[in-house]
């Protein structure tokens, strides 16, 4: 089930409401990763209390570990993971793109040897939907080819973009075929490929449309290409798509690309910067981002941003994140992810309240204004 409405516009910016099965999502929505069935460093209680709305699960990794057996016995991945709100599952082409070499790429679908045990493997349009299935996720994307930007320094080719972009757009008719043969009531969503050539977006664009998905993602930006180059794309695609459905911008991206995508018309976002940020002691403040581990932290009393109400800013300092960091700390990533996580979706939820309020162009110059002030 997908029932997407806009409930206020401000140029391209939409405010929606995107019901699934299991809930309803306020967009625009920022979606934290959890690619083994957990945010990492994250307890869902955490994530509920920030207002977290959807979560990421990938699909390949889980078919990995624990396997399809597991999640078949609890039925499905909310239940496995404890997640009562609806969940998104990548179909696994882009972890297939990350194989580089070790893996071969046919009309069939994928062959590689499964990095966890050596297993030699066929990941397939039909199979992705299968495990989706099983994984029950309310939003079910499409197997695709992630066209990389360049391989060994080679800058991929218009002719290499479009033999790429036609695989996943015939792979996508065979996503959507094996969706409905399953009898699977979530929704499924096309991904637009074409690299960074405007004409095969639009190629794609147009094809996937024919197709009629309840939903659409921009995919292969984020892959290597120079910010600017993912900023075209990105001001050329999303508003081309239809109007009256959502739209996700696959794997951006920085607070700034979030605001950005907003411009655009995206309604979706996903990306693992502000857990693996955190990790290395970099966090998101509304007044530009804090490299915690600087030796400059070791004494300061403030919080890590003092208009946020997160839970590690209302109960510790700048010098005991410092003192966590240098010691290596577990404590440490774990406090920095609730903090950036929650300046994600804190700012999505500022995003959404300007959109109502038909104020957005001026959100987004004060927001650009406080980001580039420096903490």
């Amino acid at each position: 089930m997908l029932n997407f409405e806009i409930l206020a516009t401000e140029g391209l910016a939409r405010r929606g409401r995107l019901a699934l099965n299991h809930g309803v999502v306020e967009t625009p929505i920022f979606m934290p990763v959890g690619t083994y069935g957990t945010v990492k460093g994250v307890m869902p209680r955490s994530l509920h209390e920030m207002g977290a709305q959807i979560i990421l699960g990938n699909t390949f990794h889980l078919w990995m570990r624990p396997g399809l057996d597991v999640l078949r016995q609890f039925g499905g991945l909310h239940r496995f993971e404890s997640w009562d709100k609806p969940i998104l599952t990548d179909s696994g082409g882009f972890q297939v793109w990350s194989l580089g070499e070790m893996r071969k790429i046919a009309e069939e679908g994928v062959k590689f040897a499964s990095p966890v045990n050596g297993d030699k493997l066929l990941l397939t349009p039909e199979v992705s939907m299968q495990i989706q299935h099983a994984l029950n996720s309310d939003i079910v994307m499409q197997f695709d080819e992630c066209t990389p930007y360049e391989t060994k320094g080679h800058r991929t080719t218009e002719a290499e973009a479009r033999s790429s972009m036609e695989l996943s757009r015939r792979w996508a008719l065979r996503c959507k075929a094996e969706f409905e043969r399953l009898g699977n009531r979530n929704a499924l969503f096309g991904i637009v490929q074409g690299g960074m050539f405007e004409r095969l977006r639009q190629e794609s664009l147009d094809a996937l449309v024919e197709m009629d998905f309840p939903g659409y993602a921009v995919g292969g930006v984020s892959v290597g290409e120079p910010k600017e180059e993912m900023l075209r794309i990105m001001a050329h695609t999303p508003h081309r798509l239809p109007a009256d459905k959502p739209r996700y911008l696959m794997g951006v991206g920085t607070p700034e690309d979030l605001v950005a995508g907003v411009e655009c018309g995206v309604d979706m976002f996903d990306c693992v910067m502000p857990t693996r940020n955190a990790r290395n002691g970099h966090l998101f403040t509304r007044f530009g981002d804090l490299k915690i581990r600087n030796a400059r932290h070791r004494v300061d009393e403030r919080p890590a941003d003092e208009s946020c109400t997160c839970y590690a800013c209302t109960n510790f300092s700048r010098a005991y994140l410092h003192h966590l960091d240098r010691c290596g700390e577990m404590l440490g990533p774990m406090l920095a992810s609730i903090h950036n996580l929650h300046y994600y979706l804190n700012l999505m939820r500022e995003v959404r309240e300007a959109l109502e309020a038909g104020g957005f162009a001026a959100f987004a110059s004060r927001f650009r204004l406080e980001r580039s002030r420096g903490v």
